[in-house]
């Protein structure tokens, strides 16, 4: 069978049951695990599938998919922004981590920095940064979203607007051609809004993943962003937009 016959038909057994598994298809063609691979790279590359651990699922552009997939996805990739964000990021100054993975993979990277005050809505970061003596770091308020370690909500804002961040490193769920951050979770972007208003410089960190999807509420457009880490060239005519606002864009590659 050519591979356009097995897209088509992984596609559909995707509709069918939702998610689809490397091993699974491999037995179902009758090919290799490699083949396999190859073949949901190119569908997620084409935007018709999204890769999750051991597999791929059809793209949604109304939920997130889960925390502990997005852990594994893209991994090398946001390790690589990480590094090349904390590489920005000075001694001595206040800044806010949000909630995200590839935040996560930021504070991993500050653990030998002196003197940083970092405010979190992400318990993950907070517990990351626990042990680092030369960071201050103060959890926000809110409601916990047990999915993710995430706190959104009233009194999230509330704790953001004691503050005025020297930087903010965010990340976003999705972000579409004409330069918009979002995500799936009003509340959520309620308080990224508020984080972007107390915050004097900030940076973005999204692989080229986020650039496949979609989801349906607006927290910015990156007009407002001063840094962009990502691992891949922007589609489009956004690197020119992006000139245009004055923001910079960081393209890494994952070691």
């Amino acid at each position: 069978m050519s591979h356009a016959f097995r897209h088509r038909d992984i596609l559909e057994i995707a509709r069918q049951e939702g998610k689809v598994t490397v091993e699974g298809l491999a037995q179902h063609f009758g090919v290799t695990l490699q083949t396999i691979r190859r073949d949901l790279s190119d569908l997620a590359e084409d935007g018709r599938l999204e890769r999750v651990h051991g597999g791929a699922m059809l793209p949604s552009s109304t939920s997130n998919i889960g925390y502990e997939q997005r852990q594994t996805l893209n991994a090398k990739a946001k390790a690589a922004m990480a590094k090349a964000c904390a590489q920005r990021i000075p001694n001595n100054i206040s800044l806010f981590l949000n909630i995200g993975t590839s935040t996560e993979a930021v504070a991993r990277e500050l653990r030998a920095h002196q003197n940083l005050l970092v405010v979190t809505n992400n318990m993950n970061v907070a517990n990351i940064l626990a042990e680092t003596q030369g960071c201050e770091v103060v959890v926000t308020g809110g409601n916990l979203r047990r999915a993710d370690g995430g706190l959104v909500g009233k009194l999230a804002i509330e704790t953001i607007l004691q503050f005025k961040f020297d930087l903010a490193i965010i990340g976003c769920s999705a972000l579409d051609r004409d330069g918009d951050l979002l995500d799936f979770d009003i509340q959520e972007v309620g308080v990224s809004q508020t984080i972007l208003q107390q915050s004097r410089k900030t940076y973005l960190v999204a692989d080229a993943s986020k650039m496949k999807r979609n989801a349906p509420a607006r927290i910015a457009s990156l007009s407002e962003i001063d840094t962009l880490f990502t691992d891949a060239p922007l589609p489009a005519d956004l690197p020119e937009r992006c000139a245009a606002w004055d923001t910079e864009v960081v393209v890494t590659q994952a070691s």
